[in-house]
């Protein structure tokens, strides 16, 4: 896990080069900013789209009625809300943000289609399941709509997050996946591929091109060219390293929220043991993967939300590096130990994670278990992991914000596709707590709760933790203005600047 030398990533950069320079186009004309990407977005419709490419992109596209400050507690959106009592919100719709890109109005009877299409079960939207609470949805006029709630849920402000869509598009069935028409500060500009997306900002018309270059080495050398304006995340340390020492590129870091987690199947004989699970956990090395191939870029984490968020659970113990302990429960396992433990784990092809899997990998091969690691393209490996099909894998959790996602990722009656659930866990202990905090009357009522909660997780170990990954992005000198969020969104596009090139 050393750090590969500088002068070899710049040899490889020039091999790269020279390789590429017959295909590498001169940079577009115009008022354009290229954006790298290491995986491409699948779909531009909000109520659907489960992949961080997809969600991030959404966030420009389209408008919320509630945002977060920076403890994730819910704010004012496009709307502002009252309490006429606790099982009914009153959702007033502000002046801003209001015009969709077909140059519609955005009103309150979109925002009840938009929603009223997501509770609707034939759609199968994966973001259901927070919203089950909604009884009735009732337009009062142009600007305001009640949320009649079954039970009161104090939190019920934070659920409102949905990108909304026009009620017009929503009745005729409209393909918002490919033709997104949303209120937000972006515009679909063309879609030719599923490697490029093309946005336009809509108060300057500045263009800003999505490209997708999944090997990072190839992704620094555009940038490095000028063929990219733009790279965020995905990148091994030493590039971000190299990236530094260059002059006409500037890096900029900052610690973020997004959740890197290994999943397993419970249902599988073999990662079904909690024994099995607690083995992997405390066979990893989690400083050392931090600090050597992650180049101090990220926290360790033990548990889905940080300590710092309004329900984190700060004095959680996390799993400690102990791989004599690792052993001993596998040999409870096998107290005749004529047989290895082998368990397949699957990743993208990114190379960043084929790499961090490659290490994990090697540290369970230390205390006995044959890991047959499987990687695939993003579309495949997504469809594998949410159709079941695997033993473990790696992932991470972005955006989050409201603990709700603990009912949708771990309540037994979120399967897929009505929740993700993916794992089939199931605990009736876990289930009661997450009704118990759903039925809180107080946000801290509620974080008490799911502080209980995530012990009892921490226990059971449906996911392992395993760290927050820092934030970063790299961008040419002609770049201004771009800033990083905490949860890895791209909203800096909403400020960036690009000068002019002389």
């Amino acid at each position: 896990m050393m750090r590969r030398p500088a002068y070899r990533i710049r040899s490889l950069l020039i091999l790269l080069g020279l390789v590429l320079l017959s295909a590498c186009n001169q940079a577009p004309e115009g008022k354009r900013l290229r954006f790298g990407l290491a995986s491409a977005p699948v779909n531009l419709d909000p109520r659907y789209a489960t992949d961080a490419a997809s969600t991030r992109i959404n966030r420009l596209l389209y408008r919320r009625l509630v945002e977060f400050d920076e403890r994730s507690q819910p704010i004012p959106g496009l709307a502002t809300w009252t309490m006429p009592d606790p099982a009914h919100y009153r959702i007033r719709l502000q002046e801003g943000g209001r015009e969709f890109s077909d140059g519609s109005r955005l009103m309150a009877r979109d925002v009840a289609a938009t929603y009223r299409s997501v509770l609707d079960a034939d759609n199968a939207s994966p973001n259901r399941g927070p919203l089950e609470l909604i009884k009735h949805i009732e337009v009062l006029d142009p600007d305001t709509l009640d949320f009649h709630l079954s039970h009161p849920d104090p939190l019920f402000p934070a659920y409102l997050v949905l990108g909304i869509l026009p009620a017009s598009g929503i009745e005729s069935s409209a393909p918002f996946n490919t033709r997104p028409v949303g209120s937000g500060a972006f515009e679909l500009e063309e879609w030719p591929d599923p490697g490029r997306l093309v946005l336009r900002r809509r108060q300057d018309d500045l263009l800003v091109e999505f490209i997708r270059v999944a090997d990072p080495t190839v992704r620094v050398l555009k940038l490095l060219r000028g063929e990219i304006d733009l790279i965020q995340n995905d990148l091994p340390a030493e590039l971000i390293s190299y990236l530094k020492e260059e002059e006409t590129i500037r890096v900029e870091e900052a610690p973020g929220s997004n959740f890197s987690y290994l999943g397993f199947n419970l249902e599988d004989p073999v990662t079904g043991k909690l024994e099995v699970r607690q083995a992997i956990a405390h066979a990893i090395d989690r400083k050392a993967i931090i600090r050597f191939a992650l180049g101090d870029a990220a926290r360790p984490a033990s548990a889905l939300l940080p300590a710092d968020h309004w329900s984190g659970h700060p004095e959680l113990d996390a799993y400690g590096y102990n791989p004599d302990l690792s052993r001993r429960l596998l040999q409870g396992l096998n107290p005749g130990g004529d047989r290895k433990l082998s368990i397949s784990y699957k990743t993208s092809t990114d190379a960043v994670r084929v790499r961090l899997a490659t290490i994990i990998q090697h540290q369970l091969g230390q205390v006995g278990i044959d890991v047959r690691l499987q990687s695939y393209d993003w579309g495949t490996f997504y469809g594998d992991i949410k159709a079941g099909r695997f033993q473990m894998f790696s992932l991470a959790w972005v955006g989050i914000k409201t603990p709700d996602i603990f009912r949708h990722i771990f309540h037994s009656q979120s399967l897929p596709p009505s929740g993700a659930n993916r794992g089939r866990f199931s605990d009736p202990l876990v289930d009661r707590l997450i009704e118990r905090a759903e039925a809180s009357e107080s946000m801290q009522a509620q974080a008490s709760v799911f502080r209980e909660l995530q012990t009892r997780l921490n226990e059971l170990l449906p996911y392992i933790p395993l760290w927050y990954e820092d934030h970063v992005y790299a961008a040419r000198s002609t770049v201004e203005g771009y800033r990083l969020a905490s949860d890895g969104n791209y909203d800096g596009l909403e400020d960036v600047s690009v000068l002019a090139t002389k």
